[in-house]
């Protein structure tokens, strides 16, 4: 687990998300101390070196051969911590266990906690954050919204001002990169929220660096699921124009139409190696002539009829 404290402030000390995750579960408050002061953790401290003393130290110089064996020795020493009678008070550890602290212990949750990191995002203008290089959707009305993200093993879950606002299982392995998971009820109604953002106003973007531009964001919105899954990957090729110039992406993008790789990498790829710069040779197609001495026809693999002939 990371650090206990993201922010450490002697009046408001930030706890890190994980850990207060972990003790909202299990009903449990968390009191941080003051930096090298172990007295406002006396308790804690002094449990410590009794066990170093009375559990660890007796068997340090034992070797155990499984598991279940180191368990049954390290219970055994806690029995007489626990049994043992207080010097200066009445009683021992086990009956003030019983008499004060047993009456207190609420059960346990139905589940175990499952483990969970928290990361920040920010929603991009097609209404989806990216978590370790996949695309999970959030309601529309979020747009460039800064959400918090809560990862588990199986589960992807998205807040915003402390309310879970989407919910997605994950999607994790190198299959994954580049994909988009999207739930329905979070594309905008007739995009009535979205207008700022429509297939049209990007190709017609496209269009003012010139049509070649304009062709491949045409492509790129066609060929997903849902136009706005496209978007990001337009933005990403328009931006390419202050970073080359739009002569540059324009040649680019006319070089992708011929090959036939219309995307967002093909054509950086292609700016990058300079590729842009030189001519583009139209694909050779080869056509035979109609008459030709290897070009025999059916005719001539046709099997010739054998007369028959009587004895």
């Amino acid at each position: 687990m990371a650090a206990t404290l993201t922010h450490a402030c002697f009046y408001e000390p930030e706890l890190n998300a994980t850990y207060q995750d972990f003790a909202t579960h299990y009903g449990t408050a968390i009191l941080p101390t003051r930096v090298a002061k172990p007295r406002d953790k006396a308790k804690a401290e002094g449990g410590v070196l009794i066990i170093e003393r009375e559990v660890l130290a007796p068997l340090r110089d034992h070797r155990f051969t499984s598991l279940a064996q180191l368990n049954a020795a390290i219970t055994e020493r806690l029995e007489i911590v626990n049994t043992r009678p207080f010097q200066l008070l009445a009683g021992s550890r086990r009956s003030v266990f019983e008499a004060l602290e047993r009456p207190a212990l609420r059960p346990l949750p139905p589940e175990r906690y499952e483990f969970a990191e928290w990361r920040t995002a920010k929603v991009h203008i097609d209404y989806h954050i990216a978590v370790e290089r996949h695309f999970y959707s959030v309601p529309h009305a979020l747009l460039k919204a800064t959400v918090r993200v809560r990862l588990t093993a199986t589960m992807v879950e998205i807040l915003h001002r402390g309310t879970r606002v989407a919910a997605h299982r994950r999607r994790v392995g190198p299959s994954s990169h580049g994909r988009y998971t999207t739930d329905p009820a979070h594309r905008p109604k007739s995009h009535q929220a979205h207008l700022e953002w429509t297939p049209a106003r990007l190709i017609r973007w496209g269009g003012e660096i010139g049509p070649a531009v304009a062709a491949v964001v045409a492509h790129v919105l066609e060929h997903k699921p849902h136009p706005e899954q496209g978007y990001r990957s337009c933005l990403g090729l328009l931006a390419l124009a202050k970073r080359y110039t739009p002569a540059r992406l324009e040649a680019a993008c006319a070089r992708a139409r011929v090959t036939g790789t219309r995307t967002y990498r093909s054509v950086k790829s292609i700016l990058i190696a300079g590729l842009d710069k030189h001519p583009i040779e139209e694909p050779l197609t080869l056509q035979l002539p109609a008459q030709h001495a290897h070009v025999r026809g059916a005719a001539y693999y046709r099997t010739p009829e054998v007369p028959i002939t009587h004895s």
